[in-house]
């Protein structure tokens, strides 16, 4: 199982929040197993520009994460955490549904990566 960090950018609508919710709840609950689960955000933060929530996970819990987040019907962003943070929201990124147009002049310069800092402790 490799131990890569990831984070996940669950994307919402305000119809989709209780859909939302019930997924952030079940992350919280570690099914699948997370390291963290941030709050929902109800406005654009960093590079994101519509209500998201974020969680933080290792590799090897990918296809969980994966399949929890399909099985929502929500639209999310998974990356990896790498020191090229431009490149982890875009050339390394999977979306799952309709990608987001996101904030890409707010994200580190390569070789500077704050999520990696962050990484299961805290989100925006």
């Amino acid at each position: 199982m490799s131990d890569a960090p990831y984070h996940a950018h669950i994307y919402y609508s305000e119809e989709q929040g209780p859909a939302a919710r019930a997924l952030r709840d079940r992350f919280i609950g570690a099914q699948p197993r997370v390291l963290y689960v941030g709050g929902m955000t109800d406005r654009a933060v960093g590079p994101h520009p519509i209500p998201q929530f974020e969680v933080h996970f290792r590799e090897g819990n990918l296809p969980e994460v994966l399949t929890a987040i399909e099985d929502s019907g929500l639209r999310a962003l998974v990356h990896p955490l790498t020191e090229d943070d431009l490149a982890d929201h875009t050339t390394l990124a999977y979306w799952i549904g309709d990608p987001v147009a996101l904030d890409v002049e707010v994200l580190d310069p390569p070789g500077m990566n704050q999520g990696i800092e962050r990484f299961g402790k805290t989100d925006f």
